[in-house]
């Protein structure tokens, strides 16, 4: 069995300024606070003598290999990120950072924030927008009906709400 694994496609780089600053506060906590206590602790278990049997030392390592690798995910991908803080100048249509309210065949409605990749949150309400239900509603007006493959069929959906805050 091969390691081959097929490119994945870029994810969009959009992302509000609040999704912003809550992945730098998340780079700050890791680099700042998390990243030198567990050095702390590793370096006290190596005190010990025999590190191959301490699982202090052996997960304290494993944790720092952990924090070191979303530390090089975040300030690479904070890089990449396009802050978007303005509404756009067309507010009847869907676009990225949209509270939309969609209802289903069945006349029950679902509301959902368009956000980018980064802030993806479903207990929130908030999908990404490179989901196939947010690539179908961008650019669509009230009332429009929208029809997305999903795992189960083909569902159909009416846009009944937009807004911006």
């Amino acid at each position: 069995m091969s390691r081959y694994r097929p490119p994945q496609r870029a994810s969009t780089t959009l992302i509000t300024p609040e999704g912003h600053a809550r992945l730098s506060a998340e780079l700050q906590q890791l680099w700042q606070i998390e990243r030198p206590q567990v050095v702390q602790a590793v370096s006290e278990a190596a005190a010990l003598g025999d590190r191959s049997e301490n699982a202090e030392y052996t997960y304290g390592k494993k944790r720092l290999r952990e924090i070191d690798r979303r530390v090089r995910f975040l300030r690479k991908r904070l890089e990449q990120l396009q802050i978007v803080s303005q509404t756009p100048a067309d507010t009847g249509k869907v676009y990225f950072g949209a509270w939309i309210e969609l209802e289903d065949e069945g006349g029950e409605r679902s509301r959902f924030r368009i956000l980018g990749p980064d802030e993806l949150d479903l207990r929130q309400g908030h999908i990404s927008i490179d989901s196939p239900l947010a690539r179908a509603l961008l650019g669509k007006s009230l009332d429009a009906e929208i029809r997305v493959q999903t795992p189960e069929g083909e569902k159909q959906f009416y846009l009944t709400a937009i807004e911006y805050f």
